[in-house]
């Protein structure tokens, strides 16, 4: 089997920066923790080891349009790296 068939393909989504810029980021996995949505995303090659990834919260869906915003509070990524830890079983991250 080729290294091209054993990769995992990864859903992306737009995502507007404060300045404007669109940028796609790689869905690595989602969950959802007191009610609220998570994405564990990256913008670089989610196979790498060294790729960096962001929590970001779901703030709004309005049906056509979802919102999410990057998670600021150390507290609350903390708790949702912990929880997309266990569902990626081999990952650990960095704070």
């Amino acid at each position: 089997m080729s290294e091209e068939s054993k990769a995992k393909s990864y859903e992306s989504i737009l995502f507007t920066d404060d300045d404007g810029n669109d940028i796609e980021l790689f869905i690595l996995e989602e969950t959802v923790l007191a009610g609220e949505s998570f994405l564990l995303v990256s913008d670089s090659d989610p196979d790498s080891d060294e790729a960096e990834v962001m929590v970001l919260r779901k703030v709004e869906d309005d049906g056509d349009e979802v919102c999410y915003v990057p998670v600021d509070d150390d507290n609350l990524l903390k708790n949702v790296l912990g929880v997309f830890e266990e569902l990626l079983d081999d990952t650990g991250f960095e704070y």
